[in-house]
């Protein structure tokens, strides 16, 4: 197949779903990806189990310069379309927190499903396979692998952005952007662990292991979900949903008791049992540990009847807004998505084309999309790649 209609580079979620579309119409398509295995971050994902999407997905849910991108892709092809599609299959599946969906058995059984419908359809996947060159001299493309050169009447760039390169993930995508003279937003690591290079940093690995239920909040934008402390800093759902919303220099707020007014329970433990130690009283309301390391931290000792309303207001910020500035993040090495990517400007929101280059698409991760965690960024990957493939 050295012509072909579609020509689709990565075999990830987004690549995979629009190749079936496309071939299911009747397109001679084919997919090439660098990696030995297809999908490597369907995967890894969910711990396995490949948290394959979410009920309660929705605009609201994703990040970009153009909120308004996502809406056409998520409503035409929605959370429940997909639902469907593995019940067809048969692969089990599991509800947990928060509408997250999860396979019951391994997360092979999405990859499996989608290699055999692209299979069934007549697509074709080229695996271990270098791009080096894209060009389009004429009105077909002209790609350069590794394996010799390809033409395609269109082009599909579903290449991911650089999150997890252990796996192979890169940032070429966007320099096939770039190459056709599109805008690129620029990309940083998201859902993300956050380091700390000053005290809080030595507090955080005196504290590695511990985890608790927390708000965690920055410039008007919260989540509540577990919080764990690390040998770097802080991670755990709330700390990456957040990722996505901090910048460098910019304050966290850690709420470590989330619908209690820790102040109000102090006020009221010193009443009642006026000879306890303060810290006796965080421990009561936080793992030992964590409760010490915030009294230390914050200057709380002494019994709770010497305790002024002004101490235990203190000890009640200190558990409920809790300020913390970041280092960092610990980068794409980590990061479970890539936040920026191709400017959704560039592109039709009904078919993912470039409006520039007729015949040259983007869909999944590499473009300027990203969701919160749970199972959105793959919905995205169905939603973008199967609306590319009903235009292709």
């Amino acid at each position: 197949m050295t012509d072909v209609d579609v020509l689709i580079l990565g075999a990830g979620a987004a690549g995979l779903m629009c190749a079936i579309e496309a071939a299911r119409r009747g397109r001679r398509v084919l997919v090439l990806d660098h990696a030995r295995r297809a999908a490597e971050k369907i995967r890894i994902s969910g711990g396995g189990r490949c948290n394959f999407t979410n009920l309660h997905c929705a605009p609201a849910n994703f990040l970009s310069q153009n909120p308004r991108f996502c809406v056409s892709a998520l409503k035409r092809y929605t959370q429940h379309d997909f639902l469907k599609r593995v019940e067809a299959h048969r692969i089990g599946w599991h509800e947990k927190a928060l509408g997250q969906l999860f396979c019951d058995d391994s997360a092979q059984d999405i990859i499996d499903m989608l290699l055999g419908d692209l299979a069934a359809a007549g697509g074709r996947l080229l695996l271990e396979t270098e791009v080096t060159a894209v060009d389009r001299p004429d009105e077909r493309f002209s790609v350069a692998t590794s394996r010799g050169a390809l033409r395609a009447a269109s082009l599909v760039v579903a290449t991911g952005g650089p999150s997890i390169p252990k796996i192979g993930a890169t940032g070429f995508g966007y320099d096939i952007a770039r190459r056709f003279g599109l805008a690129v937003v620029p990309t940083r690591p998201a859902l993300v662990p956050l380091t700390f290079s000053d005290h809080h940093r030595a507090l955080c690995q005196r504290l590695a292991g511990v985890s608790v239920d927390a708000t965690v909040s920055v410039e008007g934008t919260r989540f509540r979900e577990g919080l764990l402390f690390t040998h770097r800093g802080l991670s755990g759902p709330s700390i990456l949903q957040i990722s996505s919303y901090w910048r460098e220099g910019r304050p966290i707020t850690v709420d470590l008791l989330p619908g209690t007014d820790a102040f109000a329970v102090l006020k009221a433990a010193r009443a009642a049992h006026g000879r306890q130690d303060l810290r006796t009283a965080l421990a009561a309301l936080l793992p030992k540990r964590l409760a010490e390391e915030l009294a230390g931290e914050h200057g709380l000792s002494g019994r709770l009847a010497d305790a002024s309303d002004k101490v235990l207001r203190k000890a009640g910020e200190a558990v409920n807004a809790w300020r913390l500035v970041p280092a960092g993040t610990e980068g794409y090495r980590t990061a479970e998505v890539t936040l920026g990517g191709v400017d959704t400007r560039e592109l039709s929101s009904k078919t993912m084309e470039a409006a520039r280059v007729p015949g040259l698409y983007f869909i999944g991760e590499v473009v300027d999309v990203t969701g919160h965690l749970g199972g959105f960024n793959f919905q995205w990957a169905w939603s973008s790649g199967w609306a590319a493939g009903q235009a292709v």
